[in-house]
């Protein structure tokens, strides 16, 4: 209750006049000094989004909701509301034009990230298929598909005779990983599923995949995953950059799993969420970047 009525009094009073109060002594707004005493990445982002999001000024949370084509104008906006004048401060309006390129461009890769795991698997559209069975090719190169509906999909980790029963949860976004990882990390998706088939320490493969695909969709609408884009994409994130981090978890699951030795494949949720669990706390490092040091094909 005491930790509720003092941030309601910090943020509504304190915080005000401690503002006005440090630009008088240096001459610079907040989203200045952020802009100037942080490090480019996460530490300076989080700073600049908090501080926008915060203020009593619509122009500048306005500026947390616009466009990628219409951020210049909005800096340019602060830069005339908060009087900063740009010859005494040359760097501040490229900084946070950065700043929110990072943190729209978060909002709008959720909202692509979402679009496709709501895509139905549709065994009936030739893109859908081509892209399932591409993924056959690239992890079983020396292995001909006997049909479409075969009890061989389970040599890669599915569960039936037809994937597409499988997609279900995560839409097309678990197939697109999927192939993403087998295509651009082809010897290390090999890999990880030369584990998954092994006859103590195996899990299923593809369901596994789908699963952590589910993970990395659920840290993104959490807004866990800021610290990691803000560290790694100096700009908008686009999807590729969803589909590096997937590839990330996958390795990383694998070399988790293997290490722990489970006893049985019933003992997944349990080993999942100890995973869950790691990477979260990963996330907390305002210096965190959740990259495969793999090298990739591209």
């Amino acid at each position: 209750m005491l930790g509720y009525i003092w941030h309601y009094v910090y943020t509504s009073f304190l915080r005000y006049w401690l503002k006005w109060l440090i630009r008088h002594v240096t001459g610079k707004c907040e989203l200045q000094r952020i802009c100037s005493e942080y490090r480019p990445g996460a530490s300076r982002t989080t700073k600049a989004e908090y501080s926008l999001r915060a203020s009593k000024n619509k122009i500048l949370r306005g500026a947390l909701e616009s466009r990628k084509d219409n951020l210049e104008h909005c800096v340019d906006q602060i830069i005339k509301e908060k009087n900063i004048k740009p010859q005494k401060d040359p760097q501040f309006k490229e900084n946070l034009h950065i700043c929110l390129l990072q943190i729209t461009g978060y909002s709008s890769l959720f909202i692509s990230v979402e679009d496709l795991r709501k895509e139905v698997f549709n065994s009936e559209n030739a893109e859908h298929e081509a892209m399932l069975l591409k993924l056959w090719d690239l992890l079983m190169p020396t292995v001909k598909l006997e049909s479409r509906i075969t009890k061989q999909w389970g040599d890669i980790g599915f569960q039936g005779d037809d994937p597409k029963t499988d997609f279900r949860g995560m839409g097309l976004l678990g197939l697109i990983n999927l192939v993403f990882f087998s295509e651009n990390y082809t010897d290390k998706a090999r890999q990880v599923l030369s584990h998954a088939n092994h006859p103590k320490l195996g899990y299923s493969y593809a369901i596994v995949g789908i699963n952590l695909t589910e993970m990395a969709y659920s840290l993104l609408r959490s807004g866990a995953l800021k610290p990691h884009f803000y560290n790694t994409v100096l700009g908008t994130p686009e999807l590729c950059h969803f589909h590096q981090l997937y590839c990330y978890l996958a390795y990383e699951f694998d070399k988790f799993w293997v290490a722990e030795e489970p006893e049985s494949i019933m003992h997944f949720n349990q080993y999942r969420e100890k995973f869950h669990t790691i990477v979260k706390s990963h996330l907390q490092d305002p210096s965190v970047s959740l990259t495969l040091t793999v090298l990739s094909k591209n």
